[in-house]
């Protein structure tokens, strides 16, 4: 079974996605496989891997994956079927593979009342993501049904923040939620935070009071190296291109930046 990890914050803006996806970048560029479990309905990280859905195609998304597992029905394993290439042009892409969303993944939220229901996604990963190393699940910006089945499947989870009072508001829900509710509401007692990004940082009086309640708060959670707010990354993650394909300023810094966020990430996230 791959690792899997969870990254979330209670509030939504943050940069959760794309560090998501960034993440994901760095980790096949060190040589791992990774599968991305885009669980916001919104579905930005699937766009930012240059997924689109094609009325055509009809491609399958992590929402019928769900439903298939709902009630009294079960289909271990059916996230394999779900589970497509991204659109990047780069050495590395083939390394991974996303899970996409689509609005209609809020229809899952409807069924949080049926019995077990908080298993789905652990049931439809299961043996699906054997063959990776890492499967990345993006969280919406709740703590509600569909957080809490990514909680569910998840070994560890990584909490995104930037330097506002209400982000680290709702870094803390986050945090607390996963210790108050992981072992008795979501049958996931292993489950640990390991650590807390800070992202889209801005070098200012405000954001430097707010980066130092951070690490008062979280203290050796906080991970390094903070990510700084720099429009080419804003662009690249819009573009739904690679940091290899990215053009602008600062890239060199970008992809220094996530290199170094990757290697910590295997650090505290290590591979059995």
């Amino acid at each position: 079974m791959a690792r899997r990890v969870a990254m979330l914050n209670n509030k939504g803006g943050v940069g959760k996605s794309g560090t998501t996806i960034r993440l994901a970048e760095g980790l096949a560029k060190a040589g791992k496989r990774v599968f991305v479990v885009d669980m916001d309905p919104q579905g930005n990280s699937s766009q930012m891997f240059g997924w689109h859905y094609d009325p055509q195609l009809k491609q399958p998304t992590i929402s019928q994956a769900i439903k298939a597992n709902t009630g009294e029905d079960e289909a271990p394993g059916c996230a394999r079927d779900v589970f497509q290439p991204i659109a990047w042009n780069c050495s590395y892409a083939e390394r991974i593979s996303i899970a996409p969303a689509r609005l209609p993944l809020e229809n899952r939220m409807s069924e949080a009342g049926i019995g077990g229901a908080w298993r789905r996604l652990d049931q439809a990963l299961e043996g699906a993501d054997d063959h990776v190393d890492y499967t990345l699940i993006d969280c919406p910006p709740s703590l509600f049904h569909l957080t809490q089945l990514g909680l569910a499947a998840s070994h560890d989870a990584v909490i995104v923040t930037d330097a506002d009072f209400y982000a680290v508001e709702g870094a803390q829900r986050a945090r607390d939620f996963i210790k108050r509710k992981s072992a008795k509401d979501l049958g996931n007692p292993d489950l640990e935070l390991r650590g807390v990004i800070l992202n889209k940082y801005k070098d200012t009086v405000r954001q430097n009071e707010q980066r130092d309640s951070i690490r008062q708060i979280f203290g050796p959670l906080v991970w390094d190296p903070t990510v700084k707010f720099i429009e080419s990354l804003a662009t690249a993650n819009n573009n739904g291109v690679s940091l290899e394909e990215a053009k602008g300023d600062r890239l060199s810094e970008i992809r220094a930046t996530y290199e170094l966020l990757t290697q910590t990430f295997l650090k505290e996230i290590p591979l059995p």
